[in-house]
């Protein structure tokens, strides 16, 4: 089968099927995406594109985001008509919505079924915005939001059929959506992730190895930003580090912003809640790791005591799915997309996003009490291994689908 993907950012969430797609070495498969320095997996050519527009920093409000998308997609689309010149015209598409790239696929190739992924639809209410006082939102917020979604709304008529990764997310569609759009996870390597007694990482500043007989505690996230909690995690550090001494916080994530505003301050989040919790905490014990190789995330993972994960209301991260296929004892924010993969007493612990002392408390028992808390890893593990994992959960659905689509192709086979 010919295969083209269209997702800004290579491979994102395509990660593990056009791996496994390549693998097979049966199928033709084109990614088309704005990233540089590409190095692909055997199997994949990658095409680089750019957006024909980008809007200016004084553009309408209103207009903004549907004027940049339209930029990303009509450079997607001039790249498509490079490619369909070459000789090249897929049996299937697929692509991300949410940044306009699939916007005129059929412009290109009228005939080639389109199957879109349909991340988040942009919720004044209910999601991530206004969800956290801290951060409130403006009156003319609900107009942005919902301007935001104008290519949500072009590309339901674009695709051919939606994917969402989670009956959350897709429940921030409106309805008229959810004929079009089928539930399941892009899925992750639970054959790969997996429990290790023996994990350890060594600490230069500590000046040995840590391993699981250390009391390691982990914050992980893409960005340290409040929307995935980082602003409740540093509260609560100064409270979990007093009552342990002998803990050490391990942080991994960028200083940058991938979702909601940036802050104001020089340093980004990280600098300003350094210096509002200040000297109230032991920085010698707070190990901050940056963003860090796949392989040593996952061995910090393994060798987490007690695994804390915030979030507000939004697209549920891979790394909590990950965390539970090792094991680990997670401590995680009572909201409606976590509790979808994650049950409070069975398979982690869930705690207020608004309580920081809470979550120190909860924290502080997982690490003093490991044994008692050690079966919520077990069954995080059994959870995950039965509902994400990739090739025996996802990829059949997956390739069910994409099947379903391109009738007069040649099919996907699963081994």
């Amino acid at each position: 089968m010919k295969l083209l993907f269209i997702h800004q950012n290579y491979p994102g969430q395509y990660r593990q099927l056009v791996e496994w797609l390549a693998a097979q070495g049966e199928h033709e498969i084109v990614f088309l995406t704005q990233r540089r320095g590409v190095d692909p997996t055997p199997g994949i050519r990658v095409v680089q594109y750019a957006p024909h527009h980008k809007p200016t920093k004084d553009a309408y409000g209103l207009s903004r985001y549907w004027e940049e998308c339209t930029g990303a997609g009509y450079g997607a689309a001039l790249a498509c008509q490079q490619l369909q010149a070459e000789g090249f015209t897929p049996d299937v598409i697929l692509g991300h919505v949410g940044w306009g790239e699939l916007t005129f696929t059929k412009i290109v190739w009228p005939d080639v079924p389109v199957l879109g992924y349909f991340e988040y639809y942009f919720l004044a209410k209910g999601g991530s915005v206004g969800f956290d006082p801290e951060f409130p939102t403006s009156a003319a917020t609900p107009f942005i939001m919902h301007a935001r979604n104008a290519v949500n709304f072009a590309n339901l008529e674009t695709v051919d059929l939606g994917q969402s990764p989670t009956e959350w997310q897709k429940n921030t569609y409106p309805k008229s959506f959810h004929s079009k759009i089928y539930t399941c996870h892009d899925g992750i390597r639970t054959d790969r992730l997996l429990p290790n007694p023996n994990a350890s990482v060594r600490l230069d500043r500590l000046g040995r190895s840590v391993t699981r007989e250390d009391e390691i505690f982990t914050y992980m996230a893409r960005n340290m930003e409040p929307t995935r909690g980082f602003h409740s995690f540093m509260r609560a550090l100064p409270h979990i580090l007093d009552a342990r001494p002998n803990a050490r916080a391990l942080i991994i994530g960028g200083n940058e912003v991938s979702y909601g505003k940036e802050s104001k301050q020089a340093g980004g989040y990280r600098a300003e809640m350094e210096r509002e919790v200040g000297d109230r905490v032991d920085w010698s014990r707070v190990h901050f790791l940056g963003r860090i190789p796949y392989s040593d995330y996952q061995t910090v993972m393994q060798l987490s005591r007690c695994h804390i994960y915030l979030t507000v209301p939004f697209v549920l991260s891979w790394s909590l799915l990950e965390t539970m296929s090792m094991g680990a004892t997670i401590v995680a924010s009572d909201v409606a997309p976590v509790r979808e993969a994650l049950s409070h007493g069975e398979t982690g612990l869930l705690v207020d996003f608004f309580q920081p002392e809470a979550l120190a408390r909860q924290v502080c028992e997982v690490l003093s009490n490991p044994g008692d808390y050690a079966h919520l890893g077990q069954a995080a593990r059994v959870h995950a291994v039965e509902n994400f994992d990739f090739l025996t959960r996802c990829l059949p659905v997956h390739i069910e689908r994409i099947n379903g689509l391109t009738p007069n192709a040649r099919p996907i086979s699963l081994p």
